[in-house]
């Protein structure tokens, strides 16, 4: 509103100028620019919005001065009239000034005017009798403020008219009024906007997450439920939507508990009573707070106890890598036990595989299991023979939170449970506990799982290859083996053959990885004597493949030579220094295929024999020395040091 007379005749003053520049008579009676037809329908459709805000506040203003000779008008920003709210007679008095819905109000089309002279001059302004510019609205009296939108932009003006005798402030103050409340409106609509867009996003998040989803309040009402959570819990969403909680989750105090106490509740193994019984899901909380920190509520964050075993088999390895394409090997009855393995692979039967320690019965098992429908599942390998014996049944069989003494919080899934859907490879079962063998056969029979301190059957659907060193059969007969799970795992039996038995797949392998090994340990092929494949075709390899993949491993890691083989110099030596091999096959008496000579010495001790005796042969040369041993001259230092070998 004007501050005083003074400021308001000098607003007046300035708008008479505008009119003359702009050419308007002050004779004319209506404006110059009047919307007619489909203009009128079109322009009030692009102040929709306005309209509809504006419009209830006018119909306020209509009950206070209904019957006193005043109406209301609503303009658009460029002054033109969007709605007219008055008592019919002097409704009818303006239209017959044209001052009528389309009809522009601004100065350079009706001269100075309320209306006009506040989008004008933007703020509100009282213009009577012959402050008005034309003639014709001499008998006027006119009240108008602009009305802004939140960027502060003009959207429009709101103006009551009466006749000139009626002119009072408190006329222009319940205009003033009236347009604040428009503005407050507008302001209100838009945080609804952003709120309505906020919550859309967040609906829109919270059903994208690939997790059940469930918001509470401080009573434990459920607030809001996700489709994953209603799908997995078999909820009907609009059934729970405001109930207690209580049914499902009897606990969710204890979780307000933990909060107030300020500890997390993260990934808990929880039980949900759905339907009369109880499933397990994994269940993470975070607390909702107020703006003075004040718990209010919590989200729940439900996943399947599967989609977590997955997760975790994934991120842990628990994958199998080889496939049958990996295995090398023309033996006969090697490639026979190899397609056997192939064609059993789609089956669920469980397999038995026997076979020296070394003969690749994990790497058989795992390509098994890549060529079985499971292929995209976990493959899980467990060492019975490794895991002491109180501790293998929870590692298989699991258990509950309190079950033992240290147990973890929650409890622990077991192997199987982790298995399932894939498959699990039991190697050296021959070594599992009797009490073991009774839970393990159990699980074969019935398909379910039951964890340590619990009561609760868990299915599993897992295939198992089992494997052992053993003679079984042996063992049967010690009575350390249970002859029922025997013939449960021995469903397919396969006996991997020895590498002494495979003939020339020694020379196959033995080729295989020296190229393996160069290639990982970036380091060129290494030369090989004839006289050292002879050796390599004639030993017995007591530790199969395994051991020479590790033979030929040291061999590339000493350009030809072995670090951990006594020396055998030979007549040559003593006259070339440079021509000093170190020999790098197992020693065996009399040159013939059988036993290795009996020696009592640790790998250390060879090495450091090495070392010495390649010092005397090459006068202690530590250039020698080091470029024979294939290490670098500081790697050479070290064991000097770790020996204590001196220079000569």
């Amino acid at each position: 509103m004007t501050n005083n007379a003074s400021t308001q005749r000098e607003i007046i003053k300035k708008s008479h100028q505008r009119c003359e520049e702009y050419g308007v008579n002050k004779e004319q009676i209506f404006p110059n620019r009047i919307l007619k037809g489909n203009e009128v329908s079109t322009h009030l459709a692009r102040n929709e919005y306005l309209l509809k805000i504006a419009i209830p506040f006018m119909e306020i203003i209509h009950e206070s001065v209904a019957n006193s000779g005043f109406f209301i008008l609503l303009t658009d920003n460029e002054g033109c009239i969007l709605r007219a709210v008055g008592d019919p007679e002097i409704i009818a008095e303006s239209e017959r000034l044209n001052m009528v819905v389309g009809a522009y109000m601004h100065e350079k089309n009706i001269g100075t005017n309320a209306m006009g002279t506040a989008i004008s001059e933007n703020q509100p302004i009282q213009v009577t009798a012959s402050e008005h510019f034309i003639s014709a609205y001499h008998r006027w009296t006119c009240s108008a403020a602009p009305i802004h939108n939140n960027k502060g932009e003009i959207i429009g003006s709101l103006n009551l008219t009466g006749e000139s005798h009626l002119v009072h402030p408190h006329t222009l103050g319940l205009v003033v009024a009236a347009v604040r409340a428009i503005e407050n409106q507008i302001k209100a609509d838009q945080a609804q906007d952003q709120l309505n867009e906020a919550f859309s996003y967040m609906k829109s998040i919270v059903e994208s997450v690939s997790a059940g989803i469930m918001a509470l309040d401080i009573n434990g009402n459920i607030k809001t439920i996700n489709n994953w959570a209603a799908s997995m819990l078999s909820l009907n969403k609009e059934k729970f939507i405001n109930h207690p909680i209580d049914k499902l989750l009897p606990h969710w105090k204890d979780i307000i508990e933990h909060f107030q106490r300020g500890e997390t509740y993260m990934d808990m193994e929880t039980t949900f009573a759905l339907n009369g019984s109880k499933e397990r899901y994994d269940l993470s909380a975070y607390p909702i707070l107020d703006s003075r920190e004040q718990i209010i509520g919590m989200v729940l964050v439900i996943k399947g106890m599967q989609k977590i075993f997955n997760l975790v088999n994934k991120y842990t390895g628990m994958r199998a890598h080889y496939n049958f394409d990996d295995i090398i090997g023309e033996n006969r009855e090697f490639s026979q036990v190899i397609e056997h393995a192939e064609k059993i692979s789609g089956s669920t039967s469980t397999v038995l595989l026997m076979g020296e320690s070394g003969t690749g019965k994990e790497l058989i098992a795992q390509s098994i299991h890549n060529a079985s429908p499971r292929r995209n599942s976990v493959f899980i390998a467990v060492n019975c023979g490794a895991l002491p014996k109180n501790l293998i049944e929870s590692e298989l069989f699991g258990f509950e939170e309190g079950a033992f003494t240290g147990s973890k919080k929650g409890g622990h899934a077991g192997k199987f449970e982790l298995a399932n859907g894939g498959t699990i490879f039991l190697d050296e079962i021959g070594e599992m506990p009797l009490d073991m063998q009774v839970n393990l056969l159990r699980v074969l029979q019935e398909g379910y799982v039951t964890r340590i301190g619990g009561t609760k059957n868990i299915p599993v659907n897992v295939r198992v290859i089992a494997a052992t060193k053993k003679n079984l059969i042996d063992e049967l007969k010690k009575g350390t083996f249970r002859e029922d799970l025997f013939y449960r795992l021995s469903v397919i039996p396969l006996f991997i053959p020895p590498l002494r038995e495979r003939g020339k797949d020694k020379k196959t392998l033995f080729d295989h990885f020296l190229q393996v090994k160069a290639q990982k340990l970036d380091k060129p092929m290494p030369p090989v004597s004839e006289e050292l494949i002879e050796q390599v075709m004639h030993y017995d390899w007591p530790g199969n493949v395994r051991e020479l993949e590790n033979y030929v491993e040291n061999i590339v890691n000493f350009n030809g030579n072995s670090s951990y083989n006594i020396i055998n110099p030979s007549k040559n030596n003593e006259t070339n220094p440079e021509s000093f091999v170190v020999n790098s096959a197992p020693i065996k008496e009399n040159g013939n295929k059988g036993r290795e000579k009996d020696f009592d010495y640790t790998l250390e001790e060879l090495e450091k024999q090495t070392i010495k005796e390649c010092f005397q042969r090459m006068d202690g040369n530590i250039s020698l020395v080091s470029r024979k041993l294939g290490i670098s001259r500081t790697t050479l230092y070290s064991k000097m040091r770790k020996y204590r070998i001196q220079e000569n």
